[in-house]
């Protein structure tokens, strides 16, 4: 027995746990986070006699006679002051490392009141944020330290709110202090704990499965395999990922699933899995594109290696690239990028009803986990009751079917609650990731430095299952041959089957790496006509009226042309900047079905919001009340958002391809502006209770095989220009975005979406390194590099707005995919103008961070 106090009470620990594990299942303060249990991400920060400390890697024995700290025990009053100050700044995304970020602050600010910037990135750099990019965060603590220094009053909320105005979003409170719930801080009374046996190899055939011991094991409750499974196919777009391996068949990479074992102990879980033995005859894998193309390779799926190709030809590229002045040719190599969202992968499954299942997730779309779920289990749609909790960061990462799916089949079996949940090293091995590609690209241009054509060949390494292999692959093409205005395109995409961890959504969806390749032929082509890398995309960028390369006519609202001249000055001041110009489509396009919708329900006086797209930190719910409150004038505290639920909430679509905001967002201002009639007509929300308003979009765009000589591809396009500025050292020390993204919603949204992707572009290009050899993830979140709040440089973000406005959803497009695609290319030419070498793979070699990363 331990004596403990915690937030001021005396506590008593039974065994010696780890102090995390004391805290949240003991003792239910949820707000202390399990973020990786290897002391590296900070998520699980608590105060011991004042000092900020990791809970998740200590024993309580460590904390006899110390007094603990977590959020739930700070005063109410100062807490008041943390909430405002983090709201304010625009600091809370997704939310799941503000408490520990609360802790570190108070740590700093109990002991300095008057820190300075140095001093909060130092208190802070135990902790990581991935969404953020630490700026708005630093912003807040400075903010409350000046709060409690000077003893000032918190301002009250406004009342009036409308677009492209600062506002404290309405989940900010409950994300700081602590009080609002992932998947992983609910408990239900007899709730099981389960965990997949997974492959020991990345392809090996299973010859047997033997969990005869396992089921010995006093705590086990179930084990369930292949057989157990009514469908054991399922995938997000295509179904060709197994639910659990069959004893006979072949494991396609190392997060095959090959049985699932539920526990009555949480503690003894691993035990059980460990007594599941399995006999493999282990084969080779093929951890390549190339090789999996190979006549003689093995099929890792039965139709072929190939999962899909895409093929963009428009113009006569061969004339074009013959009457060209100045020919480019380059290969480029982008990697892995592991999504490192801070929330691991989480799912509750209770039973509902006579032969019904409510899920508890933090997933990008509660209707996708309902359809996969139901077909999996060959039951009626309306028998699966999906509901989204807080969702811990997703970045695409958190689309496909992870936890979700097996929680749901062992409740479903057992007709118990049932709780699955990633460890960090399990999410960093199993879940999906960035694609690899390899990319060859011809570029020409006439004297003038005006592009006349470009050829390109894309190879996409989509790892052992679909996922959103086809679409990504799409999407990359799509948007290979840059924001310029120029017609002659032959683009080809070839997306592969590899036994390698699944390639998935990722943001930017693959026109990252497509962008990492244009944008450094084009500073080639610059330097052979001798004009700038600045002024060859102003002599080509597309303007309104003009064609873009897919055929489609630039909309008025197209401002590219305001992001370069934005960045001007900056540009050509500083001899080591590299620039980047990019653009991003908003909402699925290419001819594929995409509806946003929402309700708005009049209920006890207030306006409640009913869509289920999905809030990974983004700010959606923000974003409704916006639209809302531009549409009527009314007070913003006259709003409550509800939660994504299947049973309440109309399906809005996944939140994937930028789509949310201009989508949802113009669904959302459909539904208002019903509501307006009535309340123009002089009804009050008094009168109008229980009256529900249906808003519903949906955008109308042309297939990739589309014959129309200008197709719309997509709905809208935001536009983008990053100035990576680096010193002699190699180090980078500002990074200037400039971004069209229409009509901005909420400023601090905007700006901290931007600055978080701003270093996760940077991640990508620089410092993250994530390591899958031989088909074997060989990375850890401490190892992965990702940038800490003392590394990354200031940055500034310049909001462009265009002349044109479009009227969908008061003229907002969307930033969340856009803000890091330029980042890779921009830092190549950087360095570029540094020393005179290309640099075309990513992580980039031979600077500054590439150094520090083979020192490790």
């Amino acid at each position: 027995m331990f004596e403990l106090n915690v937030n001021g009470k005396v506590v008593y620990a039974e065994t010696d746990k780890p102090l995390i594990a004391f805290l949240r299942d003991d003792l239910r303060l949820t707000s202390v986070k399990d973020g990786c249990s290897e002391g590296a991400c900070g998520t699980c920060s608590v105060l011991v006699d004042g000092k900020v400390t990791k809970s998740c890697i200590q024993k309580v024995s460590r904390f006899v006679g110390k007094k603990i700290l977590t959020v739930e025990g700070i005063e109410p009053e100062e807490m008041a002051v943390y909430e405002y100050c983090f709201g304010e700044m625009g600091a809370v995304q997704c939310g799941f490392c503000i408490p520990g970020m609360i802790i570190a602050a108070k740590g700093l600010i109990d002991v300095n009141n008057d820190p300075t910037v140095a001093d909060v990135k130092k208190a802070i750099r135990g902790n990581i944020c991935r969404c953020t990019g630490y700026k708005k965060i630093e912003e807040a603590i400075l903010l409350a330290a000046k709060f409690f220094r000077e003893g000032l009053e918190i301002p009250e909320a406004g009342d009036k709110l409308g677009m492209n105005q600062r506002y404290i979003r309405p989940d900010a409170a409950e994300k700081v202090n602590g009080t609002g719930l992932y998947a992983d801080d609910l408990e239900f009374p007899g709730m099981l704990h389960a965990k997949a046996v997974r492959s020991k190899y990345p392809r090996a055939i299973v010859n047997k499965i033997d969990i005869s011991k396992a089921l010995e094991h006093p705590d086990c409750e179930r084990i369930l395999l292949a057989a157990d499974v009514p469908n054991n196919k399922t995938g997000h777009v295509i179904k060709d990922w197994d639910v659990m391996i069959r004893e006979g068949d072949t494991t396609r990479y190392v997060g095959d699933a090959l049985a699932l074992v539920a526990s009555r102990n949480k503690d003894t879980l691993e035990e059980i899995v460990a007594l599941v033995e399995v006999d493999y005859t282990e084969l080779t894998p093929i951890t390549s594109p190339q090789d999996a193309l190979r006549g003689d390779a093995p099929l890792i799926h039965e139709n072929g290696n190939i999962l899909s190709k895409s093929m963009l030809i428009r113009g006569d590229v061969d004339s074009a690239l013959k009457n060209s002045k100045y020919v480019v040719t380059r290969k480029y190599k982008t990697p892995h990028q592991e999504h490192a969202f801070m929330e691991p992968e989480c799912a509750v499954a209770v039973p509902e009803g006579d032969d019904g299942l409510l899920l508890y997730t933090g997933s990008q779309s509660v209707y996708d986990e309902q359809s996969e779920i139901a077909d999996m289990l060959q039951i009626p749609l309306d028998k699966v009751h999906c509901h989204s909790m807080l969702v811990g960061g997703g970045f695409g990462g958190k689309e496909d079917m992870s936890v979700q799916h097996h929680a749901a089949l062992m409740a479903w079996h057992t007709k118990k609650p049932v709780k699955v949940k990633f460890t960090r090293q399990e999410s960093l091995a199993y879940h999906t990731k960035r694609h690899p590609m390899d990319i060859e690209i011809t570029t020409g241009c006439d004297e003038n430095g005006i592009i006349q054509g470009m050829r390109a060949t894309l190879i996409s390494d989509t790892g052992a299952y679909a996922s959103l292999g086809k679409v990504v692959l799409d999407r990359a093409c799509t948007h290979a041959a840059g924001p310029y205005n120029y017609q002659n395109i032959d683009i080809l995409g070839i997306a592969v089957y590899t036994n390698n961890m699944v390639s998935g959504a990722f943001r930017g969806f693959g026109v990252g790496q497509s962008n990492f390749a244009m944008e450094q032929n084009l500073n080639l082509l610059a330097e052979k006509v001798g004009i700038s890398a600045w002024e060859i995309r102003y002599r080509n960028a597309i303007r309104p009226g003009q064609i873009l390369p897919n055929g489609q006519i630039a909309e008025p609202n197209t401002g590219a042309v305001e992001c370069l001249e934005a960045v001007k000055e900056i540009y050509e001041n500083n001899p080591r900047a590299g620039i980047a110009l990019a653009w991003k489509n908003s909402g699925k396009g290419v001819g594929v079905i995409d509806t946003g919708r929402c309700i708005l329900q009049v209920k006890d006086g207030k306006i409640h919001v009913l869509t289920s797209a999905a809030c990974m930190g983004q700010g959606i719910a923000i974003m409704c009340q916006t639209v809302i409150c531009e549409t009527l004038g009314i007070s913003p505290k006259l709003i409550v958002h509800e939660a994504p639920d299947t049973r309440t909430t109309p399906d809005s679509g996944t939140s994937t391809a930028s789509r949310q905001t201009l989508v949802t967002g113009e669904a959302t201002k459909r539904a208002a502006e019903l509501l307006k009639a009535d309340l123009d007509a002089g009804m009050t929300l008094e009168d109008l209770e229980g009256k529900e308003y249906f808003g519903e979009y949906h955008p109308i765009t042309d297939g990739l095989k589309s014959t129309k000589e200008f197709p719309v591809r997509h709905v809208g396009y935001g536009y983008g220009v990053q100035v990576v500025i680096i010193n002699d050292e190699g180090k980078v020390e500002k990074v200037v975005s400039a971004y069209d993204v229409g009509t901005p919603v909420n400023i601090q949204a905007v700006e901290g979406q931007i600055e978080g992707g701003v270093i996760m572009g940077l991640g990508y290009a620089l410092t993250e390194n994530f390591i899958c050899k031989d088909g074997y993830c060989k990375t850890k979140l401490g190892t992965l590099g990702l940038m800490r709040s003392t590394d990354v440089p200031e940055q500034e973000v310049i909001l462009v707005q265009p002349e044109g406005v479009s009227p969908l959803a008061y003229g907002a497009k969307g930033c969340g995919e856009l803000c890091m695609i330029p980042t890779g290319a921009a830092c190549a030419h950087a360095y570029y103008k540094l020393d005179g070498v290309e640099r075309r793979v990513m992580p980039l070699e031979n600077t500054f961070y590439d150094k520090k990363r083979r020192k490790k």
